[in-house]
């Protein structure tokens, strides 16, 4: 029997499939139709076509082969009588559209715009027939970028992008002018490194690379650089190749493979080893940002822990890095969040607050501003578009001050840092990455369509265009896992949900987000007490009455995507789990008037509801949101040292930061199968994979181990040994740090080798936010002067007169040096002369 290959098209072979049962195709086809316009997801198809046909082995039959491998690709279906058009996904990455006369079975081939167009036409009928409705095709500007063909080479954008580079400087001896010209270009603070206008040709460098080399042959290994660098500064050498002969006898043999047969590893090597990265700016703007005290606040989770590793880890590999190119330079990483006059007893009231465990890095805070005012409270993540404009102005114009010069790397976090950082990468020209961590669209199923309904609470029009401005004007996108990316073979990724999608009456994205730009750590009493006092108070509710019991152990925010009241419920129906284990939650509030925000409330409400409906009390202990990250630690080893284990119930998880510390503490992890979890844990090797839409089989998973466990003890230790062993292998700091700066410095010369099409791209980019987005953020509430302050507040604005002088002169002339470069550049094509004119009128603040 046929099969669906990848090299064949969906609507070449959908007429085929349809041959193999056309009756039964017919009265499914009549029966979709019969209820007029919707939308349909596949389990909603399966459940008609068993209506259709009821006999099971007949519909096993018909979904055999071709049919079955198109049909079970199907992501949705939208309705429109006498058609229905198909979104289908044959792997990750890859999407097809069709459209199918239920009359005939005619399959007509769709684009993208066209089906976004098909499913207009039930929300927003007149505005999906407007010719004039605004579509946008960031695609449009990726016209000299290859593309994608294979699923597995998702995630590896760098090894991308180094295929890409080594295409373009292999060949004649001129290609690799531009690494040469790049090369030039690198100094740190006006001081030149790797070489100078000596070696302005690949001809000269070639030559100079060729003595220099037998020049280091006759020195010893250890030989400092200091003691030939005179010499070498007269052949055209700059610093930044070693700290050592033998160190800068590599470097040089690495580029020397480069220029004479470029490969992809070789030049990954080379790129890893250039002085490109010394200051690193990192945004992350909502919630309370803190070292301390912060954690379980709104808004405030598992991104702040990430952030404050991942500073860490940078900052040792910068500093490793500068030792060993022989420079004497000190970084610098600020991480730049809001400053919050309410802090609630944290520092987030404090402008500028070191990192523990760090030389180099700080936090700076920047307040929002209303007007001449500084907001004082919290405010919700999905309500900060208002502010984001002008806190970047001033994040930058600090920035620029604190670090005398411009950062070499800008990261951005979540929707509204990688908005600001794309607003400061724009004014600076500085190269460019963003984090998404949880993208909104993914976690509230078709809240693009229904934007209309969920406007007043979540403000989605605007998160989505930040979110595909961001990723459209960024250099690079960091992602943990390939499920964050492209999902699985059954759920799109994150950022594959961007690719194409509408907000009827606002506009059409028919190409979104290019996937090629994509990459994918002494309590014991107090730990005793949290877990099993009986004492009723703030921190904790419940008990547990048989403390033999091992412990089942989930902690996250309290919301809906979470699904701890999910995994609550789970246990409350499964008898057999309720006699093996105990269960313990973390999270949240229990009074739901403590909370400011929505879901929460609603949450602890239900909490509280189930832990009545199945009667729990003595089997459960609610634990309130924890704040205090070591002790977060010793209470992941404690329920180790029950021979218990973690559960993370999400409904998605972009990547699963609680999972990794779990398997890193030895606790056997049972998680989410939708997101990066079902990437970070090895199915029934390292963990397990459960579904959270199936609340009765992931119970029935966790009991069948658990009743495993008790007649092999051996069983538990098997899971926790090889749960650490996968953490070790594949997800520490010190692996991603590097990662991170190799990428930095190869997408530094990508940008400078693809100069035009990005300022095209730029230039749509700032057309689309001033345009749209702008428009959008006035529809935002801004809170009442009750909740702000006059902006002259001392611990908002800790600037000198002269500093704030000095910063202003250095933003202007680094504005002015931009918008130039970007003008000649610009000249090269007419089009984009038309975006720069046009930008200008629009006295655009980028």
């Amino acid at each position: 029997m046929a099969t669906l290959k990848r090299s064949d098209s969906i609507a070449d072979n959908m007429p085929e499939a349809f041959k193999q049962s056309r009756y039964h195709m017919k009265k499914c086809f009549a029966k979709y139709i019969e209820k007029g316009r919707r939308t349909m997801k596949l389990q909603q198809l399966l459940d008609e076509m068993e209506n259709v046909i009821d006999d099971q082995v007949e519909r096993t039959r018909v979904l055999e082969g071709l049919l079955g491998d198109i049909w079970f690709s199907i992501q949705e279906a939208v309705v429109n009588p006498p058609y229905v058009a198909f979104s289908i996904r044959p792997s990750p990455g890859f999407w097809e559209y069709v459209k199918v006369n239920s009359a005939n079975l005619s399959v007509e081939g769709i684009t993208a715009a066209d089906y976004l167009k098909f499913k207009e036409m039930i929300y927003d009928e007149d505005w999906a027939n407007d010719a004039n409705a605004l579509e946008v095709d960031f695609g449009a500007f990726d016209f000299s970028v290859p593309r994608l063909t294979l699923s597995s080479s998702i995630g590896n954008g760098i090894g991308f992008v180094s295929k890409f580079l080594t295409s373009k400087l292999s060949g004649r001896l001129e290609n690799a002018q531009p690494l040469v010209d790049y090369l030039l270009s690198l100094n740190h603070q006006g001081e030149k490194l790797m070489i100078n206008e000596t070696l302005s040709t690949v001809g000269k460098l070639q030559m100079a690379l060729i003595v220099a080399e037998v020049y280091l042959s006759g020195l010893a290994k250890d030989t400092p650089y200091q003691n030939f660098e005179i010499s070498f500064k007269e052949w055209g050498f700059e610093k930044g190749w070693g700290d050592s002969a033998e160190r800068v006898k590599e470097t040089m043999r690495c580029l020397s493979e480069v220029l004479q047969a470029p490969d992809p590893i070789s030049m990954e090597n080379f790129f890893s080893r250039l002085p490109t990265v010394f200051n690193v700016v990192i945004f992350s703007p909502h919630g309370y940002f803190g070292q301390a005290d912060v954690l379980g606040l709104p808004d405030t989770g598992g991104q702040v822990v990430y952030i404050l590793d991942q500073v860490k880890a940078l900052e040792e590999e910068l500093l490793l890095r500068i030792k060993q190119q022989g420079l004497n330079v000190k970084p610098q990483i600020v991480v730049v969040t809001r400053l919050i006059p309410d802090a609630r007893g944290t520092k987030c009231d404090q402008e500028l607050e070191a990192i523990d465990g760090t030389k180099y890095s700080n936090i700076l805070r920047v307040p929002f501003l209303v007007e001449n005012r500084v907001l004082r409270q919290w405010v919700s993540r999905f309500d900060v578009y208002p502010y984001i404009e002008k806190f970047t102005q001033e994040a930058t114009a600090k920035i620029l001050d604190l670090m005398e010069g411009k950062p070499d790397l800008i990261i951005g976090n979540y929707t509204d840092g990688n908005l600001a950082a794309t607003l400061m990468a724009g004014k600076l020209g500085v190269t460019q990455a963003t984090i998404a961590h949880a993208l909104e669209k993914t976690k509230y199923e078709d809240s693009d369509v229904k934007w209309k309904e969920l406007d007043a609470k979540y403000h989605f029009p605007c998160q989505f265009m930040a979110d595909t401005v961001a990723m459209n004007a960024t250099d690079f996108i960091i992602a943990s896992t390939y499920q964050e990316i492209a999902g699985s073979k059954d759920r799109p990724g994150q950022y594959e949900s961007h690719a194409a999608f509408t907000l009827p009456g606002l506009c059409r994205v028919v190409s979104g987000v290019n996937r090629n730009r994509v990459d994918s750590r002494s309590f014991n009493s107090a730990i005793e007490e949290l877990l099993y006092s009986k004492v009723v108070n703030d921190e904790h509710i419940g008990y547990l009455e048989d403390k033999k019991k091992p412990i089942i152990f989930s902690m996250a925010r309290l919301d809906t995507v979470k699904n701890l009241t999910g995994l609550t419920e789970w246990y409350g129906k499964n008898k057999r789990l309720r006699g093996l284990v105990n269960l313990v939650i973390v999270g949240g509030f229990f009074d739901p008037n403590k909370s400011k925000d929505r879901e929460e409330m609603a949450e602890i409400k239900k909490m509280h509801e189930l832990i009545e409906k199945y009667q729990l009390k003595g089997q459960i202990r609610w634990i309130a949101a924890q704040t205090d990250r070591k002790r977060n630690g010793e209470l992941y080893r404690c329920i180790a040292d029950s021979k218990g284990a973690f559960v993370q119930p999400a409904l998605y998880e972009a990547f699963g930061l609680t999972v990794i510390e779990a398997m890193n503490c030895g606790l056997p992890t049972f998680a989410t199968n939708q997101g990066g979890p079902a990437e970070i844990i090895v199915d029934g090797i390292s963990g397990f994979h459960i579904d959270p839409k199936n609340g009765d089989e992931s119970s029935k998973i966790i009991a069948d181990f658990f009743e495993r466990c008790k007649v092999d003890p051996g069983h538990w230790n098997k899971y926790s040994l090889e749960g650490l062993k996968r953490i070790n292998e594949c997800y520490t700091w010190k692996i991603y740090a590097y990662k991170l700066l190799n990428m930095g410095s190869m997408y530094s010369f990508w940008r400078q080798l693809n100069k035009e099409q990005k300022l095209a791209k730029q230039r749509y980019i700032e057309l689309f936010y001033n345009l749209k987005f702008r428009e959008l953020v006035k529809k935002v509430p801004i809170p009442t002067e009750v909740d702000q302050t006059p902006v002259s507040n001392p611990a908002a604005r800790t600037q000198s007169g002269a500093s704030t002088k000095r910063t202003q002169s250095r933003l202007q002339k680094y504005e002015l040096q931009t918008r130039i470069a970007n003008f000649f550049g610009s000249c090269n094509k007419g089009t984009h002369i038309i975006f720069f004119l046009l930008a200008g009128f629009l006295e655009l603040k980028l």
